[in-house]
C-alpha cells in the first residue's frame, strides 16, 4: 500500500527533524517499484528527497546503497544521493532523507547524435566504470568476475524458463549467447545497473548527478547501457559509446555492444519476474506478450553472436597460375584483404550496431520496466 504525500513528509520530519516540511510533492510510483519517493521543501526553502522502501529486501538494498554512495561521492565527477537522515520503521522499511540532487532528469529519447548531452553521458559512464572496484568491496556491494556474472545470468534465465511464459526460441537465443565464451572475456567494473533517463540529471552543460544506486555491482559494463540502447536514437547511442570509449582508462572489449543488446533483451525477463513476484496478472500478461513480440522480431537474427572468421575459398594450383597471369600481382607486396570483422569493430573497438530497438509506444519516455510495447527492429548487416 502506498503512503500519502503527507505521511511521507511526516516521515521526513521524523528522520531529519531540521527539515520541518513546508510542502510536499509525491513522485510517480509503479506497481513493481521498490521505493516510494517525494520531494519535500523545508521551512528554509531547501529541497529534499524522502525515499521509503516498500519491503524489507528493498530496505536492505537501500542501506547498502547508502553506504556505497558515501564512498562513491568522493570518486566521481557528479553528485550522488547521500542521506543526511534515516529511520527504520516498525515494518522494517527504511526511510532516507537526502538533499535533492541538482539538475533536471534527462530523457533518453531526446538525445541527439553528436550532442553535448550524449557526449557527457558517455564521459560520466566512463568515470564510473574507472572507479576502483575495491571501493564497492568495502561495503559489500555484489562483485562478480565475467564468468561468475555469466553464470548468474544463466541462473536468472532458468528462473524465467520456469514460468513457462518465455518462448523457447528466445530462451535458446539467449542461452547460446551466454554460452559463447568469447563474448564473456572482459574486465568487470563498478556499475550502476540499467541507467534510465530519470535517474540521470543534467545541469551546467554536464551530467551533474545520478540517482538510484540500489542495483550497483561490480559486473558487466554493458548493463549500464541497456536502457540507453532501447530508448535513445541510434545516432545518439553511437555518440555515447564513442565518447565513453575515448575516455575510458581501459579500452572497452570488442564485444561490449553485443552484450549491451543482450542485456537490453534480458531486461525483458527481469521485468517479467518482477511482475510474477508482484502477482499482478494484467502486468504478467503484458510482459509475456512483449516477449512473444520480441520472439517474432528476432526470428533468424544472429546479431548477438560474434561474426564467424572469414574462410578463404580453396584454389587449385592451375587456378593460381591462371589468376597470376590475369592480375600480375606481387603477392608479397599486396595488402591483405581485410577480415570481415574489421568492419564490425570500429576504431574504438566497439561492434557496429546491426540491431536497434525503437520505442514507439508513447510520447513521453516511460520507465524501461513499464515500457512493454517496445518494438525490436532488426537490421541485418549483409557482412554478417
Amino acid at each position: 500500500m502506498l503512503r500519502s504525500p503527507y505521511v511521507l513528509a511526516a516521515l521526513a520530519d521524523a528522520a531529519l527533524p531540521r527539515v520541518q516540511p513546508r510542502s510536499v510533492v509525491a513522485l510517480p510510483t509503479r506497481v513493481t517499484d521498490k521505493y516510494q519517493q517525494a520531494r519535500v521543501e523545508s521551512s528554509d526553502g531547501q529541497p529534499w528527497t524522502v525515499r521509503v522502501s516498500r519491503n524489507a529486501a528493498a530496505a536492505a538494498a537501500a542501506e547498502q546503497a547508502g553506504s556505497f554512495t558515501r564512498l562513491l561521492a568522493k570518486r566521481v565527477p557528479f553528485a550522488v544521493p547521500v542521506a543526511e537522515g534515516r529511520m527504520t520503521l516498525a515494518d522494517r522499511n527504511l526511510v532516507t532523507v537526502a538533499p535533492q540532487l541538482p539538475g533536471d532528469p534527462m530523457v533518453w529519447r531526446g538525445l541527439t547524435g553528436g550532442s553535448r548531452e550524449a557526449i557527457e553521458v558517455g564521459r560520466a559512464l566512463a568515470a564510473l566504470h574507472d572507479v576502483d572496484p575495491r571501493v564497492a568491496d568495502e561495503v559489500g556491494v555484489p562483485s562478480y568476475d565475467c564468468d561468475g556474472y555469466r553464470s548468474r545470468r544463466l541462473a536468472i534465465l532458468d528462473r524465467a524458463a520456469g514460468t513457462g511464459l518465455v518462448p523457447s526460441a528466445l530462451l535458446a537465443r539467449w542461452e547460446r549467447a551466454l554460452e559463447e565464451v568469447s563474448l564473456w572475456r572482459f574486465p568487470t567494473c563498478v556499475t550502476h545497473g540499467p541507467l534510465e533517463g530519470h535517474d540521470v540529471f543534467w545541469g551546467s552543460d554536464k551530467v551533474c548527478a545520478i540517482a538510484s544506486w540500489e542495483n550497483a555491482a561490480v559486473c558487466d559494463p554493458a548493463d549500464d547501457f541497456a536502457a540507453l540502447w532501447v530508448l535513445a536514437p541510434s545516432e545518439a547511442f553511437d555518440t555515447v559509446l564513442e565518447s565513453y570509449s575515448a575516455v575510458r582508462t581501459e579500452a572497452p572489449d570488442k564485444h561490449l555492444e553485443r552484450r549491451i543488446r543482450l542485456s537490453a533483451e534480458l531486461q525483458r525477463i527481469t521485468v517479467l519476474l518482477d511482475a510474477v513476484a508482484a502477482d499482478d496478472d494484467a502486468l504478467i500478461d503484458r510482459r509475456a506478450a512483449a516477449l512473444r513480440r520480441l520472439n517474432e522480431q528476432t526470428s533468424g537474427d544472429e546479431s548477438l553472436m560474434p561474426a564467424p572468421p572469414r574462410r578463404s575459398r580453396a584454389v587449385t594450383a592451375d587456378q593460381l597460375d591462371e589468376l597470376a597471369g590475369e592480375d600480375s600481382v606481387d603477392v608479397d607486396s599486396a595488402s591483405p584483404e581485410p577480415d570481415v570483422r574489421d568492419d564490425d569493430f570500429a576504431a574504438t573497438d566497439a561492434v557496429t550496431t546491426d540491431a536497434r530497438t525503437t520505442d514507439t509506444s508513447a510520447e513521453d519516455e516511460q520507465h524501461l520496466r513499464d515500457d512493454d510495447t517496445v518494438e525490436m527492429q532488426i537490421k541485418r548487416d549483409p557482412k554478417n
